[in-house]
C-alpha cells in the first residue's frame, strides 16, 4: 500500500526529482544518448529497438514532426553501425486523428527502414486502438513483407484469435513477426485477463501457438517463470535460434537478461529516449509500484 501511495503522488513532483528514478530506464533525452547506450548493449551481445518517447499528440503537424524524427533516427542508427531496429506507436502519428495520415507517415518510415534492410515494430496500445493497429500492420505487411512486425498482448482475451486471423500473411520466406508481451494498459475484465497466473497461462498458450506454427516471436518478458516456460517450448518444438528472440526493457532485470544471453539466446533491449520521458517513466512507475521504494532509497541513501 505504501508503494502504491508513493507511486500515485510521484507524478506530481518536479521532473528533476522523478529523474532519480527515470535515468535508470531511459537512455537519455538526445539521439546521441540513444546511440551511446545502443553501442554499449551491442558490445554486450544485445540487439536494440529504438523508441522516441511521446505518443500523446493533438495535431497532424506534431505527427509530421515525429515522422521526421524517426526518418533521421533510422539514418543515424544505420551510419552508426547499430545492430537494432525501431518501434513506433501509431498514436504518435495521428492514428486517432486521421488513420490514413497515420498510415502514410508510418509507411514512409517503413519504406526508409526497408531501404536499409531494417525493420519497424508497430506497438500495440490500449483496446480502442487494437483493430486499427492490426489493420495498419496488415496493410504494411502486404507491401513490406520482411520489414514490419506487430506487438500482441497476452492479457487480451482476443489475442489468440488475432494471431490466427493474420496467418494468411505468414510464409517461410517472410514469417509473421510478433512481439508477445503481457500488456500494460488498464482494461475491463470483460476483455482482459486480470490474474497473474491467468495472464501467464495465456501468454504461454499464445507463445506455443506461434512457435508451433513457425511464426517469429519476440518473447518480451522479465518474468522468470515465463522465461523458463519459453525455454521448455523452444526445446519441445526444436525452434531454431533465427525464429525467436527474447526482449526486455532498458534497465529492467539486467541479471536475468544476462543469463539469457549467456545461455546463447538472442536478446533485444527496448531503448527509449527523448525529451518526453516524464510520461513514460511515471507510467512505468504505476505499472510497478515496487519501484517507488527504490526511489525513496536513492533519495535517502545516496542523498
Amino acid at each position: 500500500m505504501f508503494n502504491k501511495f508513493i507511486a500515485s503522488i510521484l507524478p506530481y513532483f518536479p521532473k528533476k526529482f522523478i529523474w532519480i528514478f527515470s535515468k535508470s530506464y531511459v537512455s537519455g533525452e538526445t539521439i546521441e544518448d540513444a546511440m551511446r547506450v545502443a553501442k554499449e548493449l551491442n558490445h554486450g551481445r544485445v540487439m536494440v529497438t529504438f523508441d522516441i518517447l511521446g505518443e500523446f499528440i493533438k495535431t497532424l503537424d506534431e505527427a509530421a514532426e515525429n515522422k521526421k524524427d524517426y526518418l533521421n533516427l533510422i539514418d543515424v542508427a544505420h551510419k552508426s553501425g547499430i545492430d537494432g531496429n525501431f518501434s513506433v506507436k501509431p498514436t504518435s502519428f495521428g492514428l486517432l486523428i486521421d488513420k490514413e495520415a497515420c498510415y502514410r507517415y508510418i509507411r514512409e518510415i517503413v519504406s526508409k527502414a526497408a531501404s536499409y534492410n531494417s525493420f519497424i515494430r508497430i506497438d500495440m496500445e490500449d483496446s480502442p486502438c487494437t483493430d486499427l493497429e492490426i489493420e495498419l500492420f496488415r496493410r504494411l505487411k502486404t507491401e513490406f513483407p520482411g520489414n514490419v512486425g506487430l506487438v500482441l498482448q497476452a492479457y487480451l482475451k482476443r489475442t489468440l484469435n488475432d494471431i490466427k486471423s493474420l496467418e494468411d500473411l505468414n510464409s517461410e520466406k517472410y514469417p509473421l513477426n510478433f512481439r508477445l508481451c503481457k500488456g500494460i494498459y488498464v482494461e475491463s475484465e470483460t476483455i482482459a485477463y486480470k490474474k497473474y497466473e491467468e495472464i501467464n497461462q495465456h501468454y504461454l498458450e499464445d507463445l506455443e501457438y506461434m512457435l508451433r506454427n513457425k511464426i517469429y516471436v519476440g518473447i518480451a518478458t522479465h518474468d522468470k517463470p515465463l522465461v523458463d516456460g519459453a525455454y521448455k517450448l523452444i526445446a519441445k518444438y526444436n525452434v531454431p535460434k533465427n525464429m525467436y528472440e527474447f526482449q526486455m526493457l532498458y534497465g529492467v532485470t539486467p541479471g536475468l537478461r544476462q543469463s539469457i544471453v549467456d545461455d546463447g539466446h538472442r536478446m533485444r533491449v527496448y531503448v527509449p529516449y527523448g525529451v518526453d520521458w516524464f510520461g513514460y517513466c511515471t507510467r512505468r512507475l504505476k505499472e510497478n509500484p515496487k519501484m517507488a521504494s527504490q526511489i525513496i532509497k536513492a533519495i535517502f541513501v545516496k542523498g
